[in-house]
């Protein structure tokens, strides 16, 4: 294997992980104020099936960390690459991520995001802050299901869909 140039601490970080290709999720809650909030996630990962717990990664200067409290409900959103708009509008401009009609809200108040390939709804049962950072874990309670899509990835700073590999 050949080398380039080694890099250090923060770049080799974010060099590596610019090569580590990821889901992309949207994460969805209820602000205490009670207006809507989400964020594109690239950390979504399963934890255990039985209880069925999901874990995501955040910053505490999010402008979605207010709703991010032990007992409030949350929305999973998996995406596909028809999906890829939500994943874009999600990753930009938080006062302008639930203007549109691309989403609706549920019987408890909680932000659906419209053309998800799955959505995994549960309550938050533990936060872990790290540094300015947080890990934190979703109890499923149930979830839905939309059309079927490939995967969306996200991999060198472009969203990507995944292609099969010959024996």
């Amino acid at each position: 294997m050949e080398n380039s140039a080694a890099t250090d601490g923060i770049d080799a970080f974010k060099s590596a992980f610019r090569r580590h290709a990821a889901g992309v999720a949207v994460v969805t809650s209820i602000a205490p104020d009670g207006h809507p909030v989400g964020f594109t996630a690239t950390s979504l990962a399963s934890l255990a099936a039985v209880p069925p717990l999901a874990t995501f990664n955040m910053a505490q200067v999010s402008s979605s960390w207010p709703a991010i409290t032990v007992g409030n409900q949350v929305a999973i959103h998996m995406l596909g690459p028809r999906s890829r708009h939500l994943a874009e509008r999600m990753a930009a401009d938080h006062d302008l991520r639930f203007v549109g009609d691309h989403w609706h809200a549920d019987d408890s108040g909680l932000p659906l995001l419209d053309g998800a390939t799955a959505i995994a709804i549960g309550r938050i049962v533990d936060v872990h802050p790290v540094h300015n950072n947080a890990v934190v874990v979703v109890e499923i309670d149930h979830g839905i299901l939309g059309e079927e899509d490939e995967a969306l990835l996200y991999h060198e700073r472009t969203y990507m869909r995944p292609h099969a590999l010959e024996n």
